[in-house]
Order: C-alpha cells, then structure tokens, then sequence
C-alpha cells in the first residue's frame, strides 16, 4: 500500500456518496496549489493525465 493509498481511502469514506464536477475539482485543485505551491507540477500531471485519460484509451486500439 502506498501512502497515498491512506488519503484515497479518507477521501472515499468521507465523501464517496457526493457527486462533483470538474470545474469543482479544477477550483480545489487551484486552491490546493496556492496553499502548497510546491506541489504545482504534480497537480499538474494529475490534471493533464485526467484530462487525457480517454486519449489514452483511443491509443490501445
């Protein structure tokens, strides 16, 4: 299990019944970099390969 497996389980438990929207996770993810602008270039990985997952799908066929 990695660590980060813990905040992915809390996240769940708290808040697995909720439905959001991009554009909410997008006004966290921005709030979250100004909070922690040391972690602007993971958050920005994680949005772009969000972003692209389904390109990704299109690539296997």
């Amino acid at each position: 299990m990695y660590f980060t497996d813990r905040g992915i389980e809390e996240l769940v438990e708290r808040r697995g019944d909720e439905s959001v929207t991009l554009e909410w996770l997008g006004e966290r993810l921005r709030d979250f970099v100004d909070l922690n602008p040391e972690f602007e270039t993971p958050v920005e990985r994680f949005a772009t390969w969000l972003a692209r997952l389904d390109d990704a799908d299109e690539d296997d066929f």
